[in-house]
């Protein structure tokens, strides 16, 4: 046991299917722990914690635990919230007012960062404090962690939706030929390349998948198009949202008005909608799109049961290393084997992760940088938690009609 004190946790960054259940899988592990005294949570983030936003978590009634665990979005509330130089030394004598020893933060990249901030503090100031970060994203661009809690849920949302939007596509082919549908997924296509877990036949959807990490040619584009279109008679496109063209330009706009968030990251939209309308100009394909929104990233009814059990894994463990002394680190998942998929938790320093990305890897798109390999499909099937969604045709036999 490092040190008796208390603990408060936060959560932050984009919601998602089992942020919560991480949440659960701290507080459930603090309750129980001889090293911790009072369990307080943060109402979204440190910008609550600044706000005198804090709340007695052992004063909640037992059983609501288990029923935050499969409850979507952030239960505490979240935040997008940048620490300045000023605001460190302010959430010290905060955390000092309080007696908390143990600082677990719930979130992604920009999460991490403010973990590592906190903790460099508290050592700088000879404060024993264990800070501890939770990994959190549906973006799954976390370094050195083989996954991130959230994707395996998004992935099997977006596995699902392309599959129903193509058999609409399909179906709607002699109307609307052309469907985009934008996902998201920040600079990395790890959500885009979802879509491919729920495709069984050749000419089920996808047909073409566009990911960041590869320049979208508006010629190649049209010309891929117009291929897939002369051979299944319907083509359903997954772009991500952020996917930029052969000078390095977005694809898509800058929001106008909120043109991005306090880390940085931009606004992006309206990726789909432009290259619907080069479709139905350029090649004229009546084109339509798609854009699921935040639903996307915390469908509770598609929220993978690994996913799910994972983000109570990463939750725990955090509790139980910072009292066991350790700090400045976030936990990971480390993948044991596929078949069975098993995995356990594992730590890396917070300064090889704060405000770095893991972007989709080379061996993970195809060549003609369109599509995504194999090799995917086998590093993702695991977490969506069972066989995609996919759905039956008919056989279509046709009958010769007499001439009349």
């Amino acid at each position: 046991m490092a040190v008796k004190g208390n603990l408060i946790v936060g959560q932050s960054g984009g919601c998602t299917a089992v942020i919560n259940s991480s949440l659960v899988g701290v507080v459930q592990t603090a309750l129980k722990s001889p090293a911790v005294g009072e369990v307080y949570g943060m109402l979204h983030g440190v910008e609550g914690l600044f706000r005198g936003e804090v709340v007695d978590l052992r004063a909640e009634p037992d059983g609501v635990w288990e029923e935050i665990k499969q409850t979507p979005s952030a239960a505490l509330g979240s935040n997008r919230y940048k620490l300045s130089d000023d605001d460190i030394d302010r959430a010290l004598q905060i955390l000092r007012s309080l007696d908390v020893r143990y600082f677990i933060y719930i979130g992604g990249n920009d999460s991490a960062d403010t973990a590592h901030r906190i903790a460099l503090a508290a050592q700088a100031a000879n404060y024993e404090l264990y800070a501890v970060a939770v990994p959190k994203t549906i973006d799954n661009d976390l370094p050195y962690t083989d996954h991130s809690p959230g994707y395996g849920s998004i992935a099997r949302f977006i596995s699902t939706v392309t599959q129903e939007i193509g058999l609409d596509t399909e179906a709607m082919r002699r109307v609307d030929p052309v469907k985009i549908l934008e996902v998201m997924g920040r600079d990395a296509g790890w959500v885009a390349a979802s879509s491919i877990l729920g495709k069984v036949r050749e000419t089920d959807a996808p047909h073409l998948i566009y990911v960041p990490e590869r320049p979208l040619v508006r010629e190649k584009f049209l010309e891929d198009v117009e291929n897939c279109y002369r051979k299944y008679g319907y083509v359903l496109v997954v772009v991500a949202e952020t996917v930029r063209d052969e000078n390095g330009n977005h694809i898509a706009r800058v929001d106008p008005v909120f043109s991005q968030d306090a880390f940085g990251h931009k606004y992006i939209s309206g990726t789909a909608a432009y290259l619907a309308d080069l479709v139905s100009r350029d090649l004229g394909l009546r084109a339509r799109y798609d854009k699921p929104g935040t639903i996307q990233r915390m469908s509770m009814a598609m929220a993978s049961q690994v996913d799910l059990e994972e983000a109570y894994m990463v939750g725990r463990y955090a509790v139980e290393e910072a009292t066991k002394g350790t700090t400045n680190r976030m936990v990971t998942i480390e993948r044991i084997s596929n078949d069975p998929y098993m995995s356990k938790p594992g730590l890396v320093e917070l300064e090889k992760i704060a405000n770095q990305q893991k972007l989709l890897p080379e061996e993970y798109i195809s060549p003609e940088g369109n599509f995504v390999t194999k090799a995917f499909v086998e590093y993702a099937m695991p977490l969506i938690g069972g066989s995609a969604v996919s759905f039956p045709r008919l056989q279509g036999k046709r009958v010769a009609l007499k001439t009349i």
